[in-house]
């Protein structure tokens, strides 16, 4: 390692002091700012390309001048130093590299363990719960298909373990078909698990082999003239028959990515097809961030070298560039999952219309992007002149507050930049110790909490920061920031207008005291509009989320002495929590195990 100096730094005489061995070098300029991260087969003749050639790259050259410092690490191999590179660039985000910016984890659809009765759900996030775990899948929307196919082939339980615990009768999915019932006993344990087995068997695409075994299934229920059981069969065989026309991919392998990139006006553009177990999962597009003058090669490879550090890898990956290092690539991800991976730019047939078709999605994505971003840049400078500021907005916050009669109140900020939403900076605040349905003291919490750390030093200070509401909340933003000693930020209200239609908000500038009314046709209000509407539907998932884990949790789990035995007895009992709290005290003594003490304290508890 080599320490900062505040001299130029001698890149020749660094070069000198350097070993052949592989590893990772890194250079930082005189602030310490990191700049690049690279790797190298040999640590002298690759730093040495930098400090040795009388000429370079413009990109590269501007680069070499900021340097101040480097720091290398020594690898045992080039494919340990190719992941700890992409380690340091996903984990650092050096201004010179390419960077993929992905913080979404991916979602699941998890089957879960160690139950009589397992259920199927929708799962992201870590994957530490005993169970199964099939995907990663490329959207929710893909998962939220595959459970709603679930549900109609196989029937097993989607429903959370505290509704499915505290049933008395069965729930409107078994009225309409999609479940068995296993809630209240209806069907055996032992059918269930068959159909918990189907499922995983579909799932890991041996759907062909589900559908033999309800073949076998049914001409066995028609063998015993059992001929209900059987017509029930036939139509599950015909739907999943149908199904597997429909999804199943002629020519795509178990595992396998099909990934192309284009580049226009300083964007990149990465569209991955996605194929598991022969069917077609989807696509999804990727924005990586880029240096100046890179190549489609080079976007290509450093994605792949980051995207799939923690993901699973497939086994074959089709690419629309031939990259450097494709042999390395193979084998460090390789090593990293355990399998052989192989890695394709020249291909034919099936593989070759796959590509194209990630090849035009890349290119209409881009296009998208491309006067999305057009557009966005025009809002911004329109704003710029509705609220006389010297110079475009780079940050905008927006506050909005979210409740149901005062309960689980939420409040939401959402940040907007030059390019639109940025979703890692977003923030929620579970609201607490005020009077329920008061909104200016929630606003007040919420931004007190927000702005503390600006006062402090720490947080980011935004240009505008938007209010959802009129004067009322307008004042409290001031009076808080007023008592932080924050400066310099343009508060703007964003009231509803006559009818609260869309185009008719009236902003509230707190700076001047005017009230404006941009109008329908205003690109700045278009955009207002756009950041308000995102805030409001970041605070109201925000809340139901509260809600809905508050109200999971039965009030009578809260009661001393009343378990799972005692709790279910008495939903039976008097058909559901509503009957237990319209009992009295000597009714809830009727039910076994429930003496005078115990009524007594689920009554108080249920009137509380």
């Amino acid at each position: 390692m080599q320490p900062a100096s505040s001299q130029a730094f001698d890149g020749k005489a660094f070069v000198s002091t350097l070993t052949t061995s592989p590893g990772v070098y890194r250079y930082f300029n005189e602030d310490g700012e990191l700049l690049y991260v690279g790797k190298a087969s040999s640590l002298k003749k690759r730093v040495g390309s930098y400090f040795l050639k009388p000429r370079m790259e413009p990109r590269i050259a501007a680069m070499v001048a900021q340097i101040a410092r480097c720091e290398i690490t020594v690898t045992r191999t080039e494919a340990e130093a190719l992941l700890l590179e992409s380690q340091l660039i996903k984990a650092l985000k050096p201004r010179y590299n390419i960077l993929l910016r992905d913080d979404k984890s991916y979602p699941y659809v998890y089957l879960s363990g160690a139950e009589e009765y397992p259920r199927l759900a929708f799962h992201r996030g870590a994957r530490n719960q005993p169970g199964r775990y099939f995907g990663p899948f490329p959207s929710a929307f893909s998962v939220r298909e595959s459970l709603n196919l679930m549900q109609k082939l196989f029937k097993v339980r989607q429903c959370e373990d505290s509704y499915f615990r505290n049933r008395s009768r069965p729930c409107l999915q078994y009225q309409i078909g999609r479940c068995t019932g296993p809630c209240v006993g209806l069907i055996s344990p032992e059918d269930y698990r068959s159909d918990v087995r189907h499922v995983e068997m579909f799932l890991d695409g041996r759907s062909s082999a589900v559908i033999d075994e309800l073949v076998a299934t049914m001409e066995q229920a028609s063998a015993a003239l059992n001929f209900e059981r059987a017509a029930a069969l036939r139509d599950q065989v015909a739907a999943l028959r149908k199904l597997h026309a429909q999804n199943h991919v002629q020519g795509a392998t178990a595992d396998m990515d099909v990934i192309a990139c284009r580049i226009e006006s300083g964007i990149a553009c990465v569209s991955v097809l996605f194929f598991r177990n022969g069917i077609s999962l989807g696509t999804r597009d990727f924005y990586p961030r880029l240096p100046l003058d890179a190549e489609p090669a080079d976007v290509l490879a450093q994605f792949i070298a980051q995207y799939y550090l923690d993901r699973p890898v497939p086994r074959e990956i089709i690419l629309g560039e031939a990259i450097a290092d494709e042999q390395l690539l193979s084998e460090m991800l390789a090593q990293q999952c355990g399998h052989a991976v192989e890695i394709k730019t020249r291909v034919r047939g099936d593989r070759a219309q796959f590509l194209q078709m990630a090849e035009r999605n890349a290119q209409a994505s881009l296009t998208s992007r491309i006067a999305s971003r057009q557009t966005l840049g025009t809002r911004f400078e329109d704003l710029q002149n509705l609220l006389g500021l010297d110079e475009p907005p780079r940050r905008i916050e927006c506050f909005d507050i979210s409740h149901t009669r005062g309960e689980a109140t939420v409040a939401s900020c959402v940040v907007f930049g030059p390019e639109g939403p940025e979703k890692s900076h977003y923030r929620r605040f579970n609201i607490a110790g005020i009077t329920p349905g008061d909104d200016y003291a929630a606003m007040h919490q919420a931004l007190t909490r927000r702005f503390r750390k600006v006062a402090e030093g720490e947080g980011v200070r935004p240009d505008v920061l938007l209010i959802d509401g009129g004067s009322g909340q307008v004042a409290q933003a001031l009076d808080v920031l007023a008592e932080l000693g924050v400066t310099g930020i343009e508060v703007v209200g964003v009231a509803k207008g006559p009818g609260r239609r869309a185009g008719e908000e009236t902003l509230i500038l707190a700076g001047s005291q005017r009230e404006i009314h941009p109008g329908p046709s205003s690109p700045a209000l278009h955009l207002v509009a756009a950041v308000r509407d995102e805030s409001h539907r970041f605070a109201i998932s925000g809340h139901r989320k509260r809600r809905e884990k508050a109200r999971e949790r039965s009030v009578l789990e809260e009661v001393q002495g009343v378990g799972a035995r005692r709790r279910t007895a008495l939903l039976k009992a008097f058909g559901g929590l509503a009957g237990v709290e319209a009992a009295g005290v000597e009714e809830l003594m009727q039910v076994k195990g429930i003496d005078r003490g115990l009524a007594e304290r689920i009554y108080d508890a249920l009137h509380a």
